[in-house]
């Protein structure tokens, strides 16, 4: 799959639910209503899906959410991608992005099926401030999900949204806490998706971030890439590597080789832009898969060369109404 700017589109970000068991202020709303059932894609859909996509060149394949482990069923469907796709090398790579709520009791099942790595979001190791940002989490159980990640032997990448006021006195902490376990720390701008909290008050650029911290750490350039938009740096005391994903201070557009699937069945070719292709009705057409495969491809034609994303005093309301919840992480 290549789109009109040479790019070759190899990674897909499946999302196999809207719902959540966390309401992180920065991605949805408190009073969230959700999608119905019917809506939804199910669990044979989203294989045959990820299928498509495996067959037309996608090597690596992320399932989001809302949170994806409250999906009822998911490691069965994890467990079948393994074996049908990793086991036969035809994927690469099959990873998700999860809050870390119900690792605890996930962890070796996901090592199982073939899962090396995942992405865990968690913006503060304040307990307090854990739940004042989730609204509704307690870090503890998060934790103890992070350490029988470890234990599974998964590799572990963190997710901290920069918030200034919120979570920007511990940053630092961060770095060296995730050191100390061995996990990769990987930072992010918050995105002007979805009505939610005043991006301007919380919006803290990255660049301000990396020079602080580079008073203190010795940070290192380093060719790591996860084929995702985090750009990253070897932290010299710790050995650990920290990423910086940037859509406002510095755009990763350039090199974009991603494309996003909510559980409803809609493409997004781009996080920032609201053009689209419903792929649910080519998949509830009939068992043929050739409409499903000539929708894919089309709609690789129309991919964008980037997002519009901008955060100021005149740009307070978010770029798309849409949450992030929604879209997929």
């Amino acid at each position: 799959m290549i789109d009109p700017f040479g790019r070759k589109i190899n990674y897909l970000r499946l999302s196999v639910t809207d719902r959540c068991d966390l309401r992180c202020v920065y991605c949805m709303a408190e009073d969230m209503t959700f999608l119905p059932k019917a809506e939804v894609l199910s669990l044979e859909e989203l294989e045959r899906l990820a299928g498509a996509f495996i067959r037309l060149g996608t090597t690596k394949l992320r399932l989001t959410g809302g949170e994806p482990l409250v999906r009822r069923g998911i490691l069965d469907l994890i467990g079948d991608l393994g074996r049908d796709y990793l086991a036969t090398s035809r994927l690469r790579e099959l990873t998700l992005t999860t809050n870390g709520t119900q690792l605890a009791k996930s962890a070796d099942a996901l090592r199982a099926a073939g899962v090396k790595r995942i992405n865990v979001s968690l913006d503060s190791l304040d307990a307090e401030r854990f739940r004042r940002i989730t609204r509704t989490g307690d870090l503890t159980q998060v934790l103890d999900g992070l350490r029988a990640a470890k234990e599974a032997g998964l590799k572990v990448k963190l997710n901290m949204v920069a918030l200034k006021g919120i979570n920007d006195d511990e940053i630092d902490h961060a770095v060296a806490w995730c050191g100390e376990q061995g996990f990769d720390l990987v930072l992010i701008e918050t995105m002007p998706l979805g009505e939610v909290e005043d991006r301007l008050e919380n919006y803290l650029p990255l660049t301000e971030v990396r020079r602080a911290l580079s008073e203190k750490w010795t940070l290192e350039a380093s060719p790591m890439t996860t084929g995702g938009p985090a750009r990253y740096v070897r932290v010299a005391e710790t050995g650990g590597m920290l990423g910086f994903i940037t859509p406002l201070t510095h755009g990763f557009c350039e090199a974009c080789n991603r494309v996003r699937v909510t559980c409803t069945g809609m493409l997004y070719l781009c996080l920032g832009q609201e053009d689209s292709a419903d792929l649910r009705a080519p998949l509830r057409a009939g068992e043929s898969d050739e409409a499903l495969e000539r929708a894919i491809l089309e709609a690789m034609g129309r991919k964008p060369k980037g997002h519009d994303f901008i955060i100021d005093r005149d740009h307070q309301r978010p770029a798309l109404s849409r949450h992030m919840s929604m879209t997929g992480g």
